[in-house]
């Protein structure tokens, strides 16, 4: 006991990995003035979890010791999934729904609204909210600088991209799943000039090309992007013929489309008909905010 607490094998040397971001500095320096005088024999992880406590983005510190003087510190990170605006404020979130606080609020973050602004390392409370960052939290790396933002619509969770194109994802249910369906739709020419994909039901997406998603566009809370003269999902099948392939396509099932919406992989009957000509003219683009 003497000797696994004596300057022996006290820490002297420290290194820090997996710290990024504008307080990666800050978070490697508070592990490193905790781990100085520990035990090679007996890392105090608590200690090192309390230096890091005020960073939300932290998620989980591992102390890997090196005898006699050394350790290596392993930190995890929570990235941000989003951020949320409230009055023209914006904070970073994290796709568990952990405020991560403005220094993390990069412009180039999708953007949910919200009606109260939590304090940082508070947990999100508004369930809608909840759902909206989880799904964007899932986005493949390809994808996320690609989002502008998620709101809730006549058609539930709605992702809508930098280029126009709208993603109906209804809810945060399966979310790997769904971002995989889109990809799959992207990479089929029959989607070209969509106006938006419709993946409630991964295993039946549908792209659609009626004019449903521009009103829904122009009447729902608008993201700061420039024009795009680019077809509508051209760059984005471009960025994702790289990612993860898609899922495999649904075997005895026919392909079906109607006026409005070409499903791809598999018939989209048990989810709507005709609904670029009849219903999805019809809905408006009312938007539910969190608070």
């Amino acid at each position: 006991m003497w000797f696994r607490h004596s300057s022996f094998v006290s820490v002297e040397k420290v290194r820090v990995s997996g710290a990024s971001g504008p307080q990666g500095a800050a978070i490697e320096a508070a592990l490193t003035e905790a781990a100085h005088g520990m035990s090679t024999l007996a890392p105090n992880t608590a200690a090192l979890r309390a230096a890091v406590a005020r960073f939300p983005q932290v998620s989980q510190v591992r102390a890997v010791p090196s005898f006699p003087h050394g350790m290596r510190i392993v930190v995890d990170e929570q990235p941000p999934a989003a951020a949320l605006v409230v009055s023209g404020v914006r904070t970073a979130v994290g796709g568990d729904g952990v405020v991560l606080g403005p220094t993390l609020a990069s412009a180039s973050l999708p953007v949910v609204a919200g009606a109260s602004l939590p304090p940082v390392g508070a947990h999100l409370d508004n369930p809608l909210l909840l759902e909206a960052v989880a799904v964007l939290g899932a986005a493949p790396h390809a994808m996320q600088g690609l989002i502008s933002r998620a709101f809730v619509g006549p058609r539930g969770l709605t992702v809508a991209m930098k280029n126009g194109l709208l993603v109906y994802f209804g809810d945060a249910g399966r979310p790997h799943a769904k971002w995989l369906s889109l990809a799959a739709v992207l990479s089929d020419p029959s989607s070209a000039g969509a106006s938006y994909i419709d993946v409630r039901l991964p295993g039946r997406p549908a792209a659609g090309f009626g004019s449903a998603a521009e009103e829904e566009t122009r009447t729902t809370l608008q993201a700061s992007t420039k024009p795009q003269t680019e077809s509508t999902v051209a760059a984005l099948a471009n960025k994702l013929k790289s990612a993860t392939p898609p899922p495999p396509a649904a075997t005895g099932e026919s392909e079906s489309s109607t006026s409005g919406e070409a499903s791809t992989g598999a018939s989209e009957s048990e989810e709507s008909t005709s609904s670029g000509s009849t219903g999805e003219a019809s809905e408006t683009g009312s938007e539910a905010t969190g608070g």
